[in-house]
């Protein structure tokens, strides 16, 4: 057993001793590197920062939208000149009240219509080489609705009052015309031509050629000819000439009028030929039917 001083001894020799101290936390060269890091992750979220709001001043982000960009009760509303580089799907595009829509594009403008099964229907196109449209019918209309053009498979319609050919050929048919009027401007001459085949002109009942301040020309190289079947054919004029008409001529022994004789009558051949022949006593058209042979 240890006795009373050995205790007392032990005891003191105890607390003459220092207590000892455990230092917690990051000393020396890891407490700068943390400091370093912690200043340039602040110096990062600043710069970040600066370039968010940088980047929301220069897009011109709004509670409404973005740049020309803004959200409405109806849809999408762009001000000013826009960009889309990808394909547009939209149900209407219209402009703003008073003010045109501008479509521009560097190669060509496009517009289709496709059916539930991706056919095309209706294409319109615009481009460098031209203006095309497809579809089954083509229709031009006015602001009050007439029809002023209408094509389709079958025909071409023009609705307007008037058509009016600027060139100075005229206008070209390859095929038959059907029309119930033809009528040139005022003060112009109408022709029609037929510079290397031959011109037709047909109707079921009659064909009236009327020229109220001018003359009628019929030019032909061949053969002009004026045909009625069930009726009949009038030539109502003041004067009537026929110029060039071939002249008969009479034999030796049945002329008695002599050289002197300027006065003709008109014979028809059975053919319908118009040949002239010296006037007589009686006529002389059986005697100068040698123009008929």
């Amino acid at each position: 057993m240890m006795t009373q001083e050995q205790c007392t001894h032990r005891n003191n020799v105890q607390s003459s001793e220092k207590p000892q101290v455990y230092k917690v936390g990051i000393y020396g060269w890891r407490k700068r590197c943390l400091y370093f890091f912690v200043l340039l992750l602040m110096i990062l979220i600043l710069i970040n920062l600066a370039l968010t709001i940088w980047i929301l001043k220069v897009m011109n982000f709004t509670i409404d939208g973005m740049g020309n960009l803004r959200i409405t009760e109806k849809g999408l509303k762009l001000e000013g000149a826009s960009e889309f580089l990808q394909p547009l799907y939209a149900k209407e595009i219209h402009s703003k009240p008073g003010r045109p829509l501008f479509l521009q594009s560097s190669r060509n403008i496009s517009v289709n219509i496709v059916n539930s099964n991706n056919q095309l229907l209706t294409q319109l196109v615009t481009g460098s080489n031209g203006f095309k449209a497809r579809g089954k019918m083509f229709e031009v209309k006015s602001t009050s609705g007439k029809l002023l053009f209408s094509a389709d498979e079958q025909e071409v319609v023009v609705g307007a009052e008037r058509l009016r050919v600027m060139g100075a050929e005229g206008a070209v048919f390859s095929k038959s015309v059907e029309t119930p009027h033809v009528r040139a401007e005022p003060f112009k001459e109408l022709r029609l031509e037929s510079p290397t085949r031959s011109l037709v002109m047909e109707a079921p009942k009659g064909i009236q050629i009327l020229a109220e301040a001018g003359d009628i020309q019929a030019i032909c190289r061949n053969e002009l000819r004026l045909e009625s079947k069930d009726g009949e054919i009038s030539l109502d004029a003041r004067r009537i000439r026929l110029m060039r008409l071939p002249e008969g001529k009479a034999s030796t022994s049945s002329s008695s009028s002599g050289n002197r004789q300027t006065v003709y009558e008109v014979c028809v051949c059975p053919n319908g030929r118009l040949f002239l022949s010296q006037a007589g006593i009686g006529s002389t058209c059986q005697i100068s039917n040698n123009v008929c042979l």
